[in-house]
């Protein structure tokens, strides 16, 4: 079952974070940099836990959680030595109840050697990764698929009336005879714009 609710308008889109947020969270002489990332694979995570660790070696804790997956149905929660579910589940909880996905939160922390115990843990990552979100932009992605048509010149001003009317982005074309173009359109776009498309005189949809 989807961990996001499917509105019929929206069933091929996603929210996610638009870009980098960063700042600093303390509690009783800890300190808590946070970090939110949009990401696309699990290749960004490493890219960008790799430059955290680099960057903050010296910190006690990289605590991290992340979701991938229009559903959020790829997902992982890190304690990094904090004790079991004292910070990776917190963070993981933000980013479901903000109903995010393709999102990384890392928090790094150093120590200020006060103890916060389980619960005041639970409380600091939870805080840390909610301020990781609030001081972002949440934006909504749509899945895509890509579409190659060839098609005849004369039939040049049907085609465009086809991707302007529905927005459709233009990857690439070929204006000669026999015209090439590549477009990027909504997974739940598809089947109408397809229809559309195969009823202009001369076209091949996906050609060889």
């Amino acid at each position: 079952m989807s961990n996001f609710p499917e509105n019929p308008d929206e069933s091929d889109s996603y929210l996610t974070l638009a870009g980098k947020s960063a700042g600093v969270f303390k509690d009783q002489g800890s300190k808590f940099l946070y970090f939110a990332f949009p990401i696309k694979s699990e290749d960004d995570i490493k890219a960008h836990l790799a430059d955290l660790r680099k960057n903050y070696f010296d910190a006690t804790h990289h605590c991290f959680a992340w979701i991938l997956g229009k559903d959020g149905q790829f997902f992982r929660a890190n304690d990094d030595g904090e004790p079991n579910h004292s910070a990776g589940d917190p963070i993981l909880g933000q980013i479901r109840s903000h109903r995010l996905t393709n999102v990384l939160i890392v928090i790094v922390r150093y120590f200020g050697g006060t103890k916060l115990g389980v619960s005041g843990l639970i409380k600091a990552y939870k805080t840390a990764a909610s301020l990781a979100i609030e001081e972002n932009v949440v934006v909504r992605e749509w899945m895509k698929i890509s579409v190659r048509l060839k098609f005849p010149y004369p039939a040049m001003n049907e085609v465009m009336k086809v991707v302007k009317g529905h927005e459709l982005e233009v990857i690439s074309q070929e204006m000669e005879l026999d015209c090439r173009m590549v477009l990027s359109l909504r997974e739940g776009l598809a089947e109408k714009v397809l229809g559309k498309l195969n009823e202009i005189d001369g076209i091949v949809i996906n050609p060889d």
